[in-house]
């Protein structure tokens, strides 16, 4: 079952995942661990930029030197590029973490991509491949290299986040729908780890079940409950 939390505004929002980012992130420290981070790009990288400084001065157990980050989704493009998430976390995000800061895996533009898919249908059906490419991504750059639904399933704490009106429609339909093929958001569902979807009161405005009695993704058709166990004991 996911949690979904509805927070007033966009700065709220922001302040909870920096807070979550980096409790999650001293609890792997604490134990002995490596605290291992994957990253999408977009809104995200101004929101981690401005919100990241102050939750790891309140966490200083978090300890960013013993970080990975890597990027979930990236377009194969140079760094210096505009739509290269890579080089807006360079640019915005990586100045915010005191020496050394984490280790950060980036996406080369010349990564090859011969064994990888080359349909986005096909990336969300994928059960096998941890990365694979998108050589028609339907929003451009066309050419990506993205994580897919067995290594997302297999993170143990997941966090979605969605801010503004225009998100609204698209969440009803995941949260709350039942459809033959649902959007691929919902097909995010942690085989044992924790899913949390963190929402403004605009993205949520069209949910009709109250987020704290909210169940969060219902189920797709023919696939187990995150966390639930397979009827066939595998």
């Amino acid at each position: 079952m996911a949690a979904v939390e509805v927070f007033p505004s966009p700065a709220e929002l922001g302040a909870a995942l920096a807070r979550a980012v980096t409790e999650a992130a001293a609890e792997a420290v604490a134990s002995g661990g490596r605290f291992t981070l994957g990253v999408s790009g977009g809104s995200l990288v101004p929101l981690l930029a401005r919100e990241l400084p102050g939750a790891l001065s309140a966490a200083p157990g978090a300890d960013p030197s013993r970080w990975l980050v890597a990027l979930c989704d990236e377009r194969l493009v140079p760094p210096e590029h505009p739509e290269s998430t890579a080089g807006a976390y360079r640019s915005q995000v990586v100045p915010q973490f005191p020496p050394p800061g984490p280790r950060w895996l980036w996406v080369r533009p010349e990564l090859g991509a011969a064994a990888a898919s080359d349909y986005e249908s096909q990336i969300r059906r994928e059960q096998e491949a941890l990365v694979g490419f998108l050589a028609d991504s339907p929003k451009p750059p066309a050419r990506r290299v993205t994580m897919t639904l067995p290594l997302l399933n297999a993170a143990r704490s997941v966090l979605i986040i969605a801010a503004g009106a225009a998100k609204a429609a698209a969440l009803q339909r995941i949260l709350e729908g039942q459809e033959e093929f649902p959007l691929p958001a919902a097909r995010i569902r942690p085989r044992s780890g924790r899913l949390r979807w963190l929402l403004d009161r605009e993205a949520a405005k069209e949910l009709r079940i109250p987020a704290g009695k909210h169940p969060g993704n219902p189920g797709i058709p023919g696939e187990n409950p995150p966390g639930g166990e397979d009827p066939q004991g595998k």
